[in-house]
């Protein structure tokens, strides 16, 4: 018994026993529904490492009595997904429910692979429950995808990772013998991050570390998991902390740290398109507008990696990262878009789109003055004299040029929308990026026509 990992010995057996995800199991969730009618459709669930996608996927085969098959998509190929759907298609009789196919991680089966489940789904030879910690969007191809309900599972909040701690402590027949006393739970669940079986895991390790009755505190936890970083995320290798070093790394232009945190992540066996989807985000939050050209790269590696995989996908990685990193910047699209989705979330006002912006398709929309005054922007110079926004909104902005970009800083000049020093206005005009504190100082936002 003892050799069985802690979160193995803990895992639910029942609806009630599971720990989170009240969206999806609670009183009113849909899989409360599932075991009241006994229909359940195809389903993927989506979310992070830890948070029960087996664990549920197990309940609800158990729960309605339905045969359930496993596949791995790390280690399993077409020929064994035939093999599979055939014994499911064998053991059904009469009007018996299909069969639960479970496919942990089916982010990384193929297209081929893919492929092979769909006559299965759509004849309703099997239910398929894909469980996967990226987003199905990207990773599940449309067909198969359009026959799946996608449910959400959320990390852990600290109250649920408590509830779990205390029915451990509780039930489990070791950490009793152990007399374990909590003392302080903070280390413990900043180091779980939400993940319920890396908490367990951590447990497991503090009691192979200590013998006796033991005292959990914040520093015995942070003293043990340092002397046992491996173990403690050997599949991970530090993930998030890697990745947060590579985004600011390459925000930051520091190509030769972006680089080391890049081969530290392939290194670890980090999935090459997660890392390909970061490259296409900074590419818009980051670098944005002061080089488009960087979406254009970062999608081409996006696309490329799907398209080779490793290890050549490591060659146009390093080509995007380094190019993102010594690529000027520019976040204001990013902020644009977060001020202006901000305003019209707490904006309760159905504020009026300015008649000459209107379109007039009928003869009454137009008497009605639908249209009226309207400016083509091409027959003056590209800025027409109009007000675009509602009126109760005259002045409000949201977009706010960034004057070191020499690309938006010539909006700035043209359009007049700040005032732009004599020193920024060369600068800008010779089309060469400001390098200094000075240059900089010339191309200043003080002031709006």
């Amino acid at each position: 018994m003892p050799n069985i990992p802690l979160a193995e010995r803990l895992r639910p057996r029942t609806i009630d026993e599971y720990i989170g995800q009240e969206h999806l199991v609670g009183k009113n969730g849909v899989f409360r529904k599932f075991f009241e009618t006994g229909n359940v459709p195809s389903f993927i669930l989506w979310g992070p490492p830890g948070v029960g996608k087996t664990t549920l996927a197990k309940i609800v085969a158990t729960q309605l009595e339905r045969p359930f098959f496993t596949l791995s998509a790390v280690t399993s190929g077409v020929k064994d997904v035939r093999e599979v759907i055939e014994s499911a298609r064998k053991q059904r009789f009469f009007d018996q429910k299909a069969p639960l196919l479970f496919i942990d991680e089916i982010h990384r089966f193929n297209k081929s692979q893919q492929d092979s489940l769909l006559g299965a789904v759509e004849q309703g030879v099997v239910t398929l429950v894909g469980a996967t910690t990226e987003n199905p969007s990207f990773e599940v191809i449309s067909p198969l995808l359009s026959r799946c309900q996608v449910y959400i599972l959320r990390p852990m909040e600290d109250a649920q990772l408590q509830r779990l701690l205390d029915r451990a402590i509780a039930t489990d027949p070791e950490l009793r013998e152990r007399g374990i006393n909590v003392r302080e739970t903070e280390a413990l669940f900043r180091f779980s991050g939400g993940d319920a079986r890396k908490l367990l895991n951590i447990l497991d390790i503090l009691l192979a570390a200590n013998e006796g009755r033991l005292t959990i505190t914040d520093r015995l936890v942070t003293d043990c998991l340092q002397q046992n970083i491996a173990l403690y995320d050997k599949n991970g290798e530090q993930h998030y902390d890697v990745i947060s070093a590579f985004i600011k790394s390459v925000r930051g232009s520091d190509p030769n740290a972006a680089i080391y945190y890049l081969a530290r992540m392939l290194a670890g066996g980090e999935e090459p398109r997660f890392i390909a989807r970061r490259l296409v985000i900074l590419a818009s939050e980051d670098i944005g507008l002061a080089n488009p050209n960087a979406l254009l790269l970062a999608n081409a590696c996006f696309d490329t990696v799907h398209k080779i995989g490793m290890p050549e996908a490591r060659i146009p990685l390093a080509e995007a990262t380094i190019y993102l990193a010594t690529s000027p910047k520019s976040n204001s699209a990013y902020m644009a878009i977060n001020k202006a989705l901000s305003f019209v979330e707490h904006d309760t006002t159905n504020r009026p789109v300015p008649l000459h912006l209107r379109n007039a398709p009928t003869k009454l929309m137009d008497q009605a003055g639908y249209g009226k005054g309207y400016k083509y922007a091409h027959d003056y110079g590209g800025f027409a004299d109009l007000e675009f926004m509602p009126e109760t909104l005259v002045g409000r902005r949201f977009y706010e040029p960034n004057a070191q970009n020499p690309a938006e800083a010539i909006f700035l000049v043209e359009t007049g929308f700040h005032h732009v020093g004599q020193a920024g206005l060369e600068l800008l005009t010779s089309g060469d990026p400001p390098t200094s504190a000075s240059q900089r100082a010339g191309i200043t936002g003080v002031s709006h026509r």
